[in-house]
């Protein structure tokens, strides 16, 4: 027997104020869903409530289930929809989640995390997780490189430690990495899953690669437009299928049209993806081997390669996080004096109204980097020892399960002179 299951996913662009069209794109997005051509759907960057009702109530017919999963300031903008009910859901918020001060990118703002629900689709025990990493603000120079990779570490561990007992697994989001990416492939690698784009039983378009900064786009950038960039692939819907299951095919595409219905703009400034999958008993005698997808197989070196890569960068990150602790004790030690400075022209009561704005600048600053320097600087140390150390034991058991010491040298001296 033969169970087709059509997944979803999109990050909808609703940051309140800043995202452009956004009410009417959110309606657009909930009529598109309404038409009941998906199972499971998961969103990312549904910032508000308002905008996740506003989709529920459109769909609430033909996807009756649904979780908005709360975290953070702003919530995690995650939320996911399906025709089928829930057992089961639980949201695990991620130990680094960017920085309080970086007010113009936000993602401390939103809590993020990976989310989880589980549900029956005809017997099969389904996981459906939804997540959106940190996004890549300046490539060149990524400073949340190492908060991305401890994300898809935790994300994959996270799944590892949730999906023993299941038949099918389900990882839907804006992943913000591409498939070059370390944290690409510690999440395929470690979690061992699939890339329903890679897997899919039918080509797919050239056009239909890139699912951000594409130039078909109508919120591209005009370098993209003119270049007719194909754009990043970073948004994915990657699957596992247990030993009691077989996947028969993948129809892997981008499902919505380039512009909303009668308007000159887009969904979303990404691409919303989709995949239908066909999965059958592994037992069902009518299937031979040669009908199904291979199942993931596992590659122990490719796999201590990218935790030896991820440990770099956590030991980068902690070093870095030293010589910062370090400047800001000495600006705050700096500000202090010059405090003390305007504080000795006159007695405090008796300050010009400029040395006392002055006084207020320098002191709102001196605050500010004392807490960066002790509370905050504590709280990231600890965030990457948490993902740093959780690394360390996997990398030591996947060492020691290399046969060949040989190799194992080898590929520690690859990776070394990568990073040196």
């Amino acid at each position: 027997m033969y169970t087709e299951i059509r997944v979803f996913s999109l990050n909808c662009w609703g940051i309140p104020v800043i995202s452009p069209d956004r009410i009417h794109r959110m309606d657009a997005i909930g009529d598109v869903l309404a038409l009941g051509r998906f199972d499971l759907v998961c969103l990312q960057e549904v910032w508000t409530e308002k905008d996740y009702f506003r989709i529920k109530e459109r769909i609430i017919s033909v996807l009756p289930h649904s979780h908005y999963f709360y975290s953070g300031v702003l919530g995690s903008g995650l939320c996911v929809f399906s025709k089928f009910p829930f057992s089961d859901v639980f949201f695990h918020q991620w130990p680094v989640n960017g920085y309080v001060h970086k007010v113009q990118h936000g993602d401390w703002f939103g809590g993020k995390g990976i989310g989880l629900c589980r549900l029956k689709i005809n017997d099969i025990a389904v996981n459906l997780y939804t997540a959106h990493l940190h996004a890549e603000y300046n490539r060149d120079n990524d400073e949340y490189l190492a908060h991305r990779v401890l994300q898809a570490f935790d994300t994959a561990q996270f799944i590892r430690m949730t999906s023993s007992s299941n038949d099918l697994i389900f990882l839907g989001g804006d992943l913000n990495t591409e498939p070059s990416d370390l944290s690409y492939r510690i999440i395929t690698q470690y979690a061992q899953l699939q890339d329903s784009f890679v897997h899919s039983t039918s080509p797919v378009p050239d056009n239909q690669v890139g699912t951000n900064e594409s130039w078909r786009n109508s919120y591209a950038g005009k370098v993209a437009q003119r270049s007719r960039s194909v754009g990043k692939r970073i948004d994915y819907i990657m699957f596992k299928a247990g030993r009691s299951l077989a996947v028969n095919q993948i129809e892997y595409r981008q499902p919505l049209p380039e512009r909303v219905p009668g308007c000159d703009y887009s969904y979303s400034d990404h691409e919303a993806v989709s995949v239908d999958i066909s999965v059958s008993k592994a037992s069902d005698l009518s299937l031979s081997s040669g009908d199904s997808i291979p199942s993931f197989q596992e590659n122990n070196e490719e796999l201590f390669v990218v935790l030896e890569e991820g440990l770099v960068i956590c030991n980068q990150a902690l070093v870095k996080l030293t010589k910062d602790q370090y400047s800001y004790w000495m600006i705050s030690t700096l500000l202090f004096l010059i405090a003390l400075s305007i504080l000795s022209t006159s007695a405090p009561y008796d300050l010009h109204k400029v040395h006392k704005f002055a006084l207020a600048i320098v002191s709102s600053i001196m605050c500010f980097t004392i807490f960066m320097g002790t509370l905050w600087n504590r709280i990231e140390v600890n965030g990457i020892l948490t993902g740093k150390l959780a690394m360390e034991l996997a990398y030591s058991r996947v060492k020691l399960s290399l046969s060949d010491s040989e190799g194992s040298s080898s590929i520690s001296e690859n990776i070394y002179q990568r990073n040196h």
